[in-house]
Formats: C-alpha cells, structure tokens, sequence
C-alpha cells in the first residue's frame, strides 16, 4: 500500500467522507510528554517472580580483561556474577547462566525451570552479567569510541576468561559445565559450545537467534500467524485500521485526529515521514511485545501487563461494537499508555534519536537500549520492519527506517558498510545456518516470532531442536505453571533427558 503522506491533495467532500466512515470525534489537543517507540526490538528473556522469603544472592565481582584480543591492552573493568551452590553436592555439574542485552538479575538464581534441574542433578549455579549491561561497565561511558569492546566475540572470551577463574576459585576443575541462555544468551550458550568446547560440556540454547540478518521481516509473518491461532479476522482489523490510519494521514485535519485518537504528545506532521514510521512501528509494536512473550509466565515483579495475551488483543481489535477499526487500535493504545503511566505518546523519531544519543551509564538502564542498537548496528542487524506483504501492519517503517538510525544514532563512522560488513563477519564467525556443534539442544516456541531465525528442525543427533507448539519466547526457561501446556511441559522434560545423557558422556 502507498503512503498518504501529503501536505493536501483531499478535497472537503472526501474528507466528510472519511469521517463518516471511520466515525471520528471532532479535533483534539496533544497532551504532556511521554515515551514510547517504534525501536528495534529485542529479545529480552524477562526474570520469573521472586518467591516470597527468600534471600536472593549478593552481587560479586570479577576483574576481566577489557580487550581479550589485543595482548599489549592490559586495561580490566569487574564484572557482576552471582553464586548459588545450595544444591551442589561434590562431582556434581556446573550450570552456568549467561547474561544478555539487559541487568542480570539473581531472581534467576533460586527461580526458573533450571532450578528443579539443579535439584535433582546436584549443581552449582552461577550466572555471569554481560559486559555494556547491567551493573557490568567496561568503560567509562557508552561513547561510540568506548562501545568498540562491545562484541558477541568479546563476550564470549568474557564467559572463558570467567569459566577458567571459576574453575580454579571453586575447586571445579573437573566438573562438567552446561551453559543456559536465552534469547541473545541462547546464541552465546551454542557459540561458546561452538568456540570454546573444552570449556563448556553441554548447552541449552533457548529461543535462540542463530543466524544475523539485517532485514528480518519474517518477525511481523510470525506475529501475524501467532495473531490467526485466534482468528484471522485479527488480522484482517489491524489490516482495516491501518488502512483507516493510512487514508488519515493525507490531509492535516486528519492529522488532528490521529493526535486526539492516539493521544499523541505533540500535533501530528504527515509531511515528517520519520514521525509518521516511528508511529506505525510504535502501534504495530504493541502486538509484537504481546505475541513475543505470550502466556510466557514471567509475572515478574513491578512489571504491569503481564496478563495480556493475544486473545486479549484480539478480542478488542475484533469487537466491531467498539467502532471502527481505528478506534480499537486508539483503545489497545490506550491500555499500553495506562500500563506506562503515560498520558501520552510521545511518538517523534528525533526525540528517539536523542534518548539513544545519551553516552552516560546513567541515561542507558534500559532493556535493549543504547548498547543492544549498537551491536545490531555493528554485528545483528535483526530490524524487523514493514517491507514484508505477509504481514497486517502496512508498509510505513521498512527496512531503511531502522538502518538509518545507526548513522542518525552513532554518527558516520557506523555506516550501512559497516552494518552489512558486521553481519557477514557474524555468520561467517559462527556459521549461520550452518552451525557446527555437539550437545546443544535448541527450544523454541512457534508463537515467538525469533524462531524463524533459530534452530526448528534437528542439525544432527548431538544437535537437536525442540519446537515447542503454541509457546512464545523462551517460555521453556520460566517456572512450570499448572496452566502450561502438555507440549511446554514435554520440552522440559526432554531437556533433563539431554542433560542427564549428557552428564554421562
């Protein structure tokens, strides 16, 4: 569908017109600032509920090696682990969980589906922050000149320096050690197995990412498939209210409406095709955030929202006693920005840009912020815009949408050479698709929009996958729930049997 961004071209008639149809209130006012956007998105594997009277574990350091690849750089920064060695009994396995693009956090260490693991295999848990994250800061800014040592490369040699100290610290030398990640972290558990195999037995590589792609428009047919398991009368809504969006945007009364019905911050500017993207990827973000992390039982604490799911969205977009389309995609708006505590959106690409611009720890807490855009500017691409026709979300926030913000974002020096340069390098590193490696079992959730980048069928008999039907993303790694499907509850089982074979080798 073409855009309708124009400064005029509708005459009064048609407008009248259009309003009738789509049933719009009369003009509105912007109200006060708030923040939401249309940015890449990651795959974040939220912490589970922390179970009430239990002590999580301190905060402990290491001193790493700032360059692990340049042996005149003697710099070192710490970097925050956490311990956990109630259920280690001697010559028990050592399940080390890796850190993603967030703040490790120690709820893991007493929750989660490893921990029954543990109990009955006698480990001892520990679970290492990834460096540019967290409390874990190598440097003294996020500046681009500083964001150079940050790399999957740098964090695997992070995870073997580590396992080496941890070895000897510990007295765990002859200890078989099975790495856990997931998402991003289920990436680095197989290419540690993949790079550093003398060091780590086994690995469960969750909802994991194997192959870097920089356009990644199989994630909306995904979210589109997942949006038809309740109807495909879902799709065709969001369909219909983007295309009411759409026919909005070519006049600038319709403008006003947009900013009333979405109560946007400042007045909409159909002729600012930044401000216009950065809207529809926002709305369509929304259903991603749902579709992606689905009945996943996280629940984690102070995180509103968590009971949303797919049939909650759905019931809203296809209730026609609710009006037009329009007005049903306004009210999913509507639920987000009161989840948010936000009175409104805050939808322009510039305001964006500076919010990721900001180089101090202090103003880069965020999941997915600053440092996870830079290295799917310099090693991921995984953008999942619009360019895709399988998909219900139109055509307004492709592919060149994301990209740009890597120059917009760190300035020339992160160009789209050296985008396509860092994701060339990742599979040629790693091996795409054609992965290598033994004792690595793959989970994923056919709900989870990452799995048409991950492992869905057998590599080989020391190489597995589980495709896990109707879950989303990492759901194998939460708590069991007595609402969890058979299959769910099937993939946990299989992976103790992979574990135990393993711990046999």
């Amino acid at each position: 569908m073409k855009s309708f961004i124009t400064t005029s071209g509708c005459s009064s008639t048609l407008l009248a017109t259009v309003w009738l149809v789509l049933g719009l209130p009369l003009l509105g006012e912007s109200l006060s600032m708030g923040y939401k956007y249309g940015r890449p998105r990651n795959g974040f594997m939220y912490p589970p509920p922390k179970p009430k009277g239990v002590t999580l574990p301190p905060d402990q350091w290491f001193v790493q090696k700032l360059d692990h690849f340049n042996p005149t750089d003697t710099s070192t920064w710490s970097q925050r682990y956490f311990t956990n060695s109630s259920f280690y009994k001697p010559g028990g396995p050592v399940f080390l969980m890796i850190g993603g693009e967030g703040p490790a956090n120690p709820i893991w260490m007493v929750e989660g589906a490893w921990i029954p693991y543990a109990e009955r295999l006698n480990a001892y848990l520990i679970s290492l922050e990834h460096r540019y994250y967290g409390k874990s800061h190598p440097t003294e800014d996020v500046s681009v000149e500083n964001l150079v040592y940050l790399s999957s490369e740098q964090a695997l040699a992070d995870l073997a320096t580590f396992t080496v100290a941890m070895k000897e610290k510990l007295g765990l030398k002859d200890n078989k050690w099975i790495a856990f990640g997931g998402s991003y972290p289920g990436s680095l558990a197989a290419w540690y197995r993949l790079k550093y195999p003398h060091l780590v037995h086994g690995s469960i590589a969750s909802s994991a990412p194997i192959v870097a792609q920089i356009d990644f428009r199989e994630y909306l047919e995904v979210v589109r498939d997942a949006l038809a398991t309740v109807s495909e009368a879902c799709n065709t809504a969001i369909k219909e209210a983007t295309r009411q969006l759409q026919l909005l945007m070519a006049h600038r009364v319709g403008w006003q409406n947009i900013t009333k019905r979405f109560k946007l911050c400042v007045p909409l500017d159909g002729t600012k095709k930044l401000d216009v993207s950065n809207l529809f990827a926002t709305l369509a973000g929304y259903i991603e955030e749902v579709v992606q992390y689905n009945k996943d039982n996280r629940g984690f604490e102070g995180v509103k929202g968590v009971n949303i799911t797919i049939e909650t969205l759905c019931n809203i977009l296809m209730d026609e006693k609710k009006g037009p389309a329009i007005a049903r995609y306004g009210e999913i708006n509507d639920m987000f920005l009161a989840l948010e505590g936000e009175s409104c959106l805050d939808y322009t690409y510039d305001n964006m840009i500076k919010e990721f611009q900001a180089t101090s720890w202090e103003n880069n807490t965020d999941v997915g912020g600053r440092s996870w855009i830079y290295q799917t500017c310099t090693e991921f691409g995984f953008y999942q815009g619009s360019d895709s026709h399988e998909q219900p979300f139109g055509d307004e926030f492709p592919l060149q949408f994301y990209t740009r913000q890597c120059q917009d974002i760190f300035g020339p020096r992160i160009s789209p050479e050296v985008l396509n340069a860092g994701v060339r390098r990742t599979n040629a590193v790693y091996g795409g698709h054609d992965l290598k490696v033994t004792r690595v079992v793959f989970p994923n959730g056919s709900i989870d929009p990452w799995h048409a980048l991950g492992v869905t069928s057998n590599i080989s008999d020391e190489a597995t996958a589980i495709f896990i039907d109707g879950t989303a993303h990492c759901a194998n790694m939460y708590p069991a729930s007595t609402t969890d499907p058979p299959q769910l509850t099937q993939a946990r089982e299989k992976i103790f049997s992979l574990l135990q074979k393993w711990l046999k080798d």
